[in-house]
């Protein structure tokens, strides 16, 4: 009799379940956007975050933590609870390279989180002071090389990808210049208007501005194509020095997601992303949406682990680590 009614009381238990899973969302998402308000990161967030709550028929709120390179905000969405309802937009910097500069990373990327969906691409550019004499990656190389005790680069912070990306850099000149960290793109990207400091690798979608309007110039971009928002900028390859330095930008969930939420947010997702606003504004940012074969779950689980390992090698050569 006991054995009768615990069966009965389990059967409807999973019945109640997958009940809350098939009626969901019914009530208010969040996605955790590992840094500060007014970045690049941000500003795709917000744009996917409007369209998936529209699609869904629930607002998403977007909630910035910034801090530690993206640990911070990342660590609070690994430690959600995991029914679908918080969400961390993750970036090369929060879930690959992280993982190897920080001495003790504050979660495992791959144990710690359920992949949804990978979305787009932004490449980095190398951006220079507009006074500074050099007119292309040949010359800034050579320059760097004769003047690095006195030059400075900035960042939006220690372990952020445009940290990342100018240490690459630097490895591949063969030059020691110093870094200046600043909480957040926006402070970095003006000192560099304003000549307090020499360069910045900077993410596309924040750069296009600045370099349309004059304020910096570009001369490269650090990926292996162009950018198709900066047709005419040559890429670090096509100037002779093969470096590259990029971000992406994906969702997770917390480990433990049940399946069905995942495709629910992914479905949700990659309809966000084909919504012809949606891509008109992120492309005007520079963000290149991932292709259809990329787009799957699977595809972020093998990626991110994948880009763990391909950013390894570089950190470890720089001898570059954050506490």
């Amino acid at each position: 009799m006991k054995r009768t009614i615990y069966s009965a009381a389990l059967a409807i238990l999973l019945a109640l379940t997958g009940a809350a899973h098939a009626q969901f969302p019914n009530r208010t998402l969040t996605m955790i956007i590992p840094f500060a308000a007014g970045g690049p990161t941000d500003v795709l967030g917000r744009i996917m975050a409007q369209r998936m709550g529209e699609i869904m028929g629930h607002t998403v709120i977007v909630e910035n933590v910034g801090g530690a390179g993206g640990m911070s905000g990342s660590k609070r969405g690994a430690d959600a609870t995991p029914d679908g309802y918080t969400m961390t937009l993750g970036t090369v910097g929060t879930h690959a390279q992280g993982q190897t500069l920080y001495k003790k990373p504050l979660y495992n990327a791959i144990t710690d989180f359920t992949p949804v969906v990978l979305i787009a691409d932004v490449p980095i550019a190398l951006l220079v002071r507009k006074d500074l004499p050099a007119q292309n990656l040949q010359e800034f190389v050579a320059y760097s090389k004769a003047n690095q005790s006195k030059m400075q680069f900035g960042s939006a912070g220690a372990g952020s990808a445009t940290h990342l990306g100018c240490v690459v850099l630097n490895t591949a000149m063969g030059t020691d210049i110093t870094h200046v960290p600043y909480k957040g793109t926006g402070p970095a990207m003006q000192d560099l208007v304003a000549g307090r400091i020499d360069f910045l690798c900077e993410i596309v979608s924040t750069a296009k501005a600045q370099i349309d309007g004059g304020t910096v110039r570009a001369l490269a971009i650090m990926t292996a194509d162009r950018s198709p928002v900066l047709p005419n900028l040559q890429t670090t390859r096509e100037q002779g020095l093969d470096v590259q330095a990029y971000t992406w930008n994906a969702i997770y969930l917390p480990k433990g997601a049940p399946a069905d939420v995942v495709k629910k947010l992914h479905d949700v997702a990659v309809e966000a992303m084909n919504t012809p606003s949606v891509k008109e504004r992120l492309q005007g940012l520079g963000a290149m949406i991932v292709a259809p074969d990329r787009q799957s779950s699977a595809y972020l689980a093998k990626f991110t682990a994948d880009e763990i390992k391909k950013w390894e090698a570089p950190i470890k050569a720089s001898g570059v680590s954050v506490e």
